[in-house]
């Protein structure tokens, strides 16, 4: 019997120009979990609604962090733009020497953020400096005449085959053939600003005339560690022997250190650059100002519990130092509790909270009563009390009011005085509880943080302040008291120690507090820290724990001919030693696809199995191959090799 060899191959799938139609999320989605409709709707609804004001928060934030550093850079193509303009003496001299200006901007390692910070930038300099930017990514030049073609299309706006034109210098523009050279680029950039200079001048412009009579051309680096070396020669050489009639100016996105500029631009290279450097605000610094921002305040309802929030921070400290990931983490969290958490329905702004307690349904009211705080809420009440909360709706929903006021009014408190106590200890040395308000925040969602060592620390320290930085300290305070609270502030001394005393109770042991916070770490990392290895093990032996199709239940280590045909051959495989039988796997196979039709099917087809059988075993054996679980063994032509759980 012949056998079909298993084929190294790579499938290369052109994705569509077009953007694909993301599906609506609806509030089914909430309904699933516990069959429960009645308030579904306004939980979606709710969560919605909280997330696109966390996530306008936060493109403020960054818009807010990136405006200086923005600025910078508009003022440094500004001046660049201007010296080219009116020919000044430092312009013809940098123009003598052949320098390009050239903006180094230091990103830092989290390379996940830089795309957005880069859309950012390129809006802004549409907006004030110039329509014509290029962002050029390493993977898509890997030689110069791919540089070019990038650098032509975006410019151009319009679609450049790079596929098609291995081998050639033309690429279709407006159905055009137009060369892809530094000449061709300088014959279109005087063909547009002769065209922009002939325009009515009634028309509005966001910039400066002379900016709009010959704009730079912007040619922004994303990634330049990534670039080969001799691109980057080539490209700043042909540039800088055309700086005359083009303005070009190249901006470096950098994530390690300006050194790399050096490292990979010998000196008659970079000798060309009029390199200035620019440093975007600490990562680090970013994420205090989110966590600052969205989970110490009253602003947003929802908070995050402290395992949660640890879980959040030590992917975002040991793994990628992205704050949109964090932010990313940040809205699973919300989803995931609106989703689990029927209660999630009063995490809203306190106003409507009381509103939605009064209509509360009964199987609501069991809801509550059955949360781990209120039970011991209630055992510390007297028996008629007890009672009537454990058995009269309209009685509960009057103490939930209570206590969800209660629990509002100890956010306010609970931030005010963390950041008192942030005033003093972030000034203190070696930091006992932390240089970073985030990490006082965990500090004392973890533990009793007034009964630690480091707060006993902190405390001694504390004492040996001089007199004027205790006086500053103590003004801080009192400025953040008054910000917060907004009333009078007369009786300080009783304030503080009301606010200490309310400071003292864990976020878990106020009542009500699942209904706003989300404390399921195990979930979020899950969700987070993806284990792939497992998860494919899973769907592949047991396809039902993904598809959900009642038909791909199996009993044990039986095989189900339901199943799909690389669960089938993956399960075969897992019966195999070091070396797998193609033949014996391919009657294996089949016997177990053909095994719904009958002992006389089976006795059929042992002799010669049917061509549509073997057609779905190859292309089953060649996604595992694919997958990583076989190869091609040298050994025995007919056979295979397993390479996981005991292969070679």
């Amino acid at each position: 019997m012949s056998t079909c060899s298993v084929s190294k191959g790579c499938f290369v799938f052109k994705p569509s120009p077009k953007k694909r139609r993301v599906s609506q999320k609806t509030a089914n989605d909430f309904r699933e979990k516990n069959n429960d409709s009645e308030d579904s709707e306004v939980r979606f609804v709710t969560c919605q609604s909280l997330w696109n004001q966390i996530k306008s928060e936060t493109e403020q934030i960054q818009e807010d962090l990136n405006k200086q550093l923005f600025d910078n850079l508009v003022s440094f193509l500004r001046q660049s733009h201007s010296e080219f303009q009116e020919k000044t003496t430092e312009w013809t001299c940098r123009m003598k020497s052949r320098e390009i200006p050239t903006a180094a901007l230091v990103l830092g390692v989290n390379v996940t953020d830089h795309d957005l910070t880069f859309r950012s930038l390129s809006e802004v300099l549409q907006n004030n400096i110039t329509p014509y930017i290029a962002l050029l990514e390493a993977k898509d030049c890997p030689g110069i005449k791919n540089l070019m073609q990038k650098l032509m299309g975006q410019l151009m706006n319009c679609y450049v085959d790079v596929d098609s034109l291995e081998d050639e210098d033309y690429v279709h523009v407006s159905q055009n053939r137009i060369r892809c050279s530094m000449t061709s680029l300088i014959n279109w950039y005087e063909s547009v600003t002769e065209k922009t200079d002939s325009e009515t001048p009634s028309k509005k412009r966001t910039s400066s005339s002379r900016h709009w009579q010959s704009p730079p051309v912007v040619v922004i680096f994303k990634d330049m560690e990534s670039f080969t070396t001799k691109v980057l020669q080539d490209f700043i050489v042909i540039s800088s022997q055309h700086i005359r009639e083009l303005p070009l100016v190249l901006i470096f996105g950098i994530a390690t250190s300006p050194m790399i500029i050096h490292s990979l631009l010998p000196h008659s290279v970079s000798s060309l650059l009029c390199i200035e450097l620019f440093q975007s605000l600490s990562c680090k610094e970013h994420l205090s100002t989110i966590i600052d921002k969205l989970l110490l305040t009253t602003q947003f309802p929802f908070k995050l519990g402290e395992k949660v929030l640890q879980v959040l921070i030590n992917i975002f400290l040991y793994h990628d130092f992205s704050v949109q990931n964090f932010i990313k983490g940040f809205q699973l969290c919300i989803v995931e509790h609106f989703y689990s958490q029927p209660l999630s329905v009063l995490c809203c702004q306190l106003v409507d909270a009381k509103k939605r307690v009064n209509y509360l349904s009964h199987d609501q009211c069991e809801n509550i009563r059955r949360l781990p705080s209120f039970r011991r809420y209630v055992e510390g009440q007297v028996s008629e009390k007890q009672i009537a909360l454990l058995t009269s709706d309209s009685f509960l929903k009057e103490v939930t009011l209570k206590l969800l006021e209660d629990l509002h009014v100890y956010h306010e408190n609970y931030v005010s005085v963390l950041r008192c106590l942030h005033v003093f200890t972030s000034s203190l040395p070696k930091y006992p509880l932390g240089k970073q308000i985030r990490e006082l925040h965990c500090a004392c969602l973890e533990n009793q943080v007034w009964e630690t060592e480091e707060y006993e620390s902190s405390l001694q320290l504390a004492r040996m302040l001089n007199k004027s930085d205790l006086v500053t300290m103590l003004q801080q305070c009192v400025e953040i008291f008054v910000s917060s609270s907004g009333k009078e502030f007369d009786k300080t001394v009783e304030k503080l120690k009301d606010f200490l005393t309310q400071f003292q109770k864990l976020e878990d042991h106020k009542t009500l507090h699942e209904i706003v916070y989300f404390n399921t770490a195990s979930v979020l990392r899950g969700h987070l820290n993806a284990a792939p290895r497992i998860a494919l093990h899973t769907a592949l032996n047991n396809p039902y724990c993904y598809l959900k199709n009642q038909a791909l239940k199996s009993d044990g280590g039986s095989i189900s001919n339901k199943a799909p045909d690389i669960c089938i051959v993956y399960k075969l495989h897992l019966e195999c030693g070091r070396l797998i039988n193609l033949v014996d796997w391919l009657e294996a196979f089949s016997t177990v696809v053909t095994a719904a039709e009958g002992p006389n099917a089976g006795a059929a087809s042992s002799d010669q199995v049917d061509d549509i059988i073997h057609a779905r075993f190859i292309r089953a054996v060649s996604e595992l191959e694919l997958l990583g679980f076989i190869k091609p063994s040298k050994q025995k032509t007919d056979h295979v090799a397993r390479l996981t759980w005991g292969g070679c």
